[in-house]
């Protein structure tokens, strides 16, 4: 199917409240996803930090084409607790044939579930204002497991948990951590929604995101958390960092010629988050392996475009030479995309995450529609309408030809 006829489907979808589904998921409604180590599942990332009371979408590269009615006084914009919002959400992931959605709570767990009054103990704005922002999102998280339930959808969750410096490590008068308490919290959710969990390992998943780059004392004492209270008897961790092929202590050989797929040391069970790819200046992405397996790739990251080493603040020519842009020729063209799912097809690691839906903030991810690695449709002519779903429509339907869904 042609890009311009897709996007004629998906603009039907929009004005009618529904999506063409394009379903290759193994999963099915009311049941957990059961995951092995020789199956094949898609994951997106996935944030629904947006509402009056959240974030915005005033420093957003381009504006979403979902509108709710109570973000008008803040710009425009959805909410992300918006009931149309969230079913045409799981309407596009549908669409794009995704698994799991990673949904985040990655960034201020200490200062989220932190009492009292704020703290820069916990907080690293020690404002009501400030906590309160953090909270709604948490609100946002827990609301998708009803609303998803009672859409019937097969899509699964997948908590994405952060421990990112002490904050979210030191203890409570109660002697509780905000982490622990990210972790209890969740737990909670998956035990009154258990056919929303990923199980792999046994226990239902949760990723957590330990910060970039990952600091060695800080994933000592977020290990010593689970270890403590044996939440690993319960749930199965798995810890991402980004930009990993930058972070070459954790690589396997770290004194490896960089030329190829470079494998993470199986010892510190890292997942990339988001990965650079460019072989002309010597940016590989990563990958790890199954424990107990060196030739199963269990995790791989997918992105439709990355920064390169230094980010995009770099001088003139406007974009740094190593970065990996969206657009080739052409707007339909994701060529950082399509030669990350080359490698995908090849590694066919049990987790694909492919990144990121929606994050829509000014951070190193870029600036307009070439540099963004958003995917969620926006609007023209500053955004990049309906492309980005189709690309990845596209791409994960050939890459389930070479790896079936469990």
């Amino acid at each position: 199917m042609k890009f311009a006829s897709l996007w004629f489907l998906l603009s039907l979808a929009a004005c009618s409240g529904t999506a063409p589904v394009v379903e290759r998921s193994g999963a099915v409604f009311g049941a957990p996803l059961v995951v092995g180590p020789s199956d094949h599942v898609v994951v997106l990332e996935y944030e629904a930090w947006f509402g009056p009371k959240a974030e915005n979408f005033s420093d957003a590269e381009a504006m979403p084409l979902l509108q709710s009615a109570d973000m008008k006084p803040f710009g425009g914009g959805y909410d992300s607790a918006d009931p149309h919002v969230i079913k045409q959400h799981v309407d596009w992931m549908r669409y794009m044939g995704v698994d799991a959605a990673m949904v985040d709570l990655s960034n201020n767990v200490g200062c989220i579930f932190s009492t009292g009054p704020p703290s820069p103990r916990y907080c690293v704005a020690a404002s009501r204002a400030f906590r309160a922002n953090n909270r709604a999102i948490l609100a946002n998280d827990a609301k998708l497991y009803p609303a998803w339930t009672a859409l019937r959808t097969n899509l699964k969750v997948i908590p994405f948990l952060g421990c990112q410096d002490l904050r979210d490590v030191v203890r409570d008068p109660a002697g509780k951590s905000g982490f622990q308490k990210a972790i209890e919290y969740f737990g909670g959710l998956m035990g009154r929604y258990p056919g929303l969990s990923v199980v792999y390992g046994g226990h239902p998943l949760m990723l957590v995101y330990l910060g970039t780059p990952a600091s060695p004392r800080i994933i000592q004492r977020c290990r010593a958390v689970i270890g403590m209270h044996a939440f690993a008897q319960r749930y199965t961790f798995r810890f991402l960092t980004g930009y990993l092929d930058s972070q070459w202590p954790f690589w396997k050989s770290p004194s490896q010629h960089p030329d190829g797929p470079i494998e993470i040391a199986p010892r510190y069970g890292f997942w990339s988050w988001v990965d650079r790819y460019k072989p002309a200046y010597g940016i590989y992405p990563t990958y790890s392996t199954v424990p107990g397996n060196p030739t199963r790739p269990e995790n791989f990251t997918v992105s439709i475009a990355v920064a390169g080493r230094k980010g995009w603040g770099c001088p003139q020519p406007r974009y740094c030479v190593d970065a990996s842009l969206r657009y080739g020729h052409t707007p339909s063209m994701y060529v950082t995309l399509q030669s990350f799912m080359k490698l995908a097809a090849q590694l066919q690691p049990t987790f694909l995450i492919v990144h990121q839906f929606n994050e829509f903030t000014m951070a190193d991810e870029g600036w307009d529609a070439q540099t963004s690695d958003d995917i969620e449709p926006t609007r023209l002519p500053k955004g990049w309408s309906y492309t980005a779903v189709d690309a990845v429509h596209i791409a994960v339907a050939a890459y389930r030809r070479v790896a079936p869904s469990p």
